[in-house]
């Protein structure tokens, strides 16, 4: 029997990036970058201002000194720049195209976003003035380039905006577009094929006969890998002749970096399935210390050695497995890191109970205590030995309380380690 551990080390090993794809950068949010993004034009291009006042000459208002603290909103009124009084010849709103050029001893009306006008090397703050219209008094002094947002002062010319390997977030993909990049070359999602077989399998939009039941795992797994961060098709129910069948995983080892079969381990059905992906490449059934999902399988399919899980028909033993091997498989596609779902302390609020030398996933309701703020869990259904294939135990929870090999039972305020069910 192979360890949590070593059994991820094998199906790790096997993990395909995609092929780089040039894509809108609308598209690429959350995607590894593949390749380095200069810029081709300073940021900003223009001297602008960086709030609503009066583009001036410091010189015309005082502005000896230098920047105090933060655009010297710090500085003490002083009153010798009162004695300027510099008429208003303009007014320029964000956006303006039309060159202006400002006298000495003039000011124009700024916006925040505008350009400056020629000779203007600082703005006075309307906070600082007295607001005034055909003219206006400084309350205060400004230094030359206090208030303004100079050329390049963001990025210049030639600056790597985004670096291969950065993972393409909300800033990221904002400096792509303040550079004009539309699209950018980014790895895409790992494509994840789900199928399921099983004669006794229907899928939901019938109404199963004597002996049949729906086609949960289908769906279940296809949510997952799609929360997990991939693109997902969903092949639902294969079945009919063996030719047929290898036809379908054919031509999924084509279009995908990862495949899940449910349904290929444990029952006379899926001795068939293994005989078929045997014929397509390697197969791995070697059972895993763990408890859910021991019973499954591995197996890398076709000239591009595609990595597929082989899993159980039972949804809580295949969500288990996906979220201990298939998930982090994902991640490592998309260059995330870490792989793993995020661990947490927490206080057990009563018995648990796993299996000797298998590592226990416990289904669990994560909560925080109101006081301490210290973490609590709750075993849910498979906790004390009770059944653990109970899917609707696994929609009340929120996490799984690992319990390590060595340790299968776990008394009422043992701390254990709890792997948090969140988004993303």
């Amino acid at each position: 029997m192979r360890s949590v551990k070593a059994h991820k080390e094998v199906t790790l090993a096997n993990a395909l990036v995609p092929d780089p794809v040039r894509m809108a950068i609308t598209d690429a949010g959350g995607l590894l970058a593949a390749e380095e993004v200069q810029a081709a034009h300073p940021l900003p291009g223009f001297a602008m201002a960086a709030i609503d006042g009066y583009a001036v000459r410091s010189v015309d208002v005082g502005g000896t000194r230098a920047i105090v603290g933060n655009h010297g909103e710090d500085t003490p009124e002083d009153p010798s720049s009162r004695d300027a009084r510099l008429p208003v010849v303009g007014e320029i709103p964000a956006g303006s195209q039309q060159p202006m050029r400002l006298q000495p001893k003039q000011a124009m009306r700024v916006h925040t976003g505008a350009p400056l006008p020629t000779l203007a090397d600082s703005v006075l703050p309307l906070s600082w003035s007295d607001k005034g219209t055909s003219f206006v008094r400084p309350l205060k002094p400004v230094a030359s380039g206090e208030f303004v947002r100079g050329v390049g002062e963001d990025i210049n010319e030639g600056d790597v905006a985004v670096s291969p390997g950065t993972i393409l977030g909300p800033a990221q993909i904002g400096l792509l577009a303040a550079v004009g990049h539309s699209k950018v070359l980014a790895y895409p999602r790992p494509r994840v094929s789900v199928l399921s077989v099983g004669k006794e399998l229907v899928d939901i939009d019938r109404v199963p006969g004597r002996g049949q039941v729906y086609d949960i795992n289908s769906y279940a797994l296809a949510a997952a890998a799609k929360d997990a961060g991939a693109e997902v098709r969903r092949v639902g129910i294969v079945e009919g002749e063996p030719r047929r069948i290898r036809e379908v995983i054919e031509g999924e080892t084509i279009r995908s970096e990862i495949i899940l079969i449910s349904g290929a381990v444990g029952g006379a059905g899926a001795t068939q399935i293994q005989g078929i992906l045997s014929e397509l490449g390697e197969v791995d059934t070697t059972r895993v210390a763990m408890h859910p999902g021991s019973v499954q399988g591995f197996a890398v399919l076709g000239s591009d050695e595609v990595p597929c899980f082989l899993l159980p028909s039972t949804p809580v033993s295949s969500l288990v497995i996906f979220e201990a091997f298939v998930r982090p498989m994902i991640r490592a596609g998309l260059g995330k890191r870490p792989l793993d779902r995020r661990l947490v302390k927490a206080r057990a609020l009563g018995p648990l109970q796993s299996r000797v030398g298998r590592r226990g996933f416990i289904r669990a309701r994560l909560m925080r205590d109101a006081e301490t703020q210290d973490y609590l869990v709750e075993g849910l259904s498979g906790a004390t030995g009770s059944p653990a294939h109970l899917l609707a135990g696994l929609a009340e929870a929120n996490s799984y309380i690992v319990i390590p090999e060595e340790q299968p039972d776990v008394r009422p305020g043992d701390v254990v380690d709890v792997m948090f069910l969140s988004q993303g």
